[in-house]
């Protein structure tokens, strides 16, 4: 039995076929556990604007899972990590810490040092990725309003 390859990730253009799957995956998924006004999501288009850095994460040449970050300027300048996804037969196998090491870097490639996201109540598995990498909770920023099911966390990053 040959060893399985290792991920590779690499910019992704969120038009295409392959990509539009993982996003309809992905909102369906988060479709099934918040009401549309708690669903934050990003656009194909709007993942495709110069300030947003889209990748994807492929085992054996097949896509398995996708994450970008937006750079944007409010209180401070900073990072919003969205849309982090794997299929459900890829999870597991450390992808989304692979996926957040690359949106990660290219922060830090940029000389941004802070990572701000929102993810939901329902979703322990984000939480716990998140907490892990060094997350903490903080109150809305950028254009978010509270919200009973939202999360919003932030990392300093080195």
């Amino acid at each position: 039995m040959s060893p399985a390859a290792a991920p590779v990730i690499a910019p992704l253009d969120p038009q295409t076929p392959q990509a539009l799957h993982l996003l309809a995956c992905s909102d369906a998924y988060l479709g099934a556990l918040y009401p549309a006004e708690s669903n934050h999501l990003e656009s194909a288009d709007s993942l495709a604007r110069p300030n947003v850095h889209f990748v994807g994460v492929w085992l054996d040449g097949r896509l398995a899972g996708c994450g970008a970050v937006k750079v944007l300027q409010d209180d401070t300048t900073y990072g919003e990590i969205k849309r982090v996804f794997v299929l459900p037969e890829h999870r597991g196998r450390g992808l989304s810490h692979a996926l957040m090491d690359a949106l990660e870097a290219h922060l830090t490639a940029q000389g941004i040092l802070l990572a701000r996201l929102e993810t939901g109540i329902h979703q322990p598995e984000a939480l716990a990725l998140y907490r892990a990498r060094g997350y903490r909770t903080r109150l809305p920023f950028g254009q978010y309003q509270p919200d009973p099911l939202s999360v919003f966390m932030e990392k300093a990053l080195r």
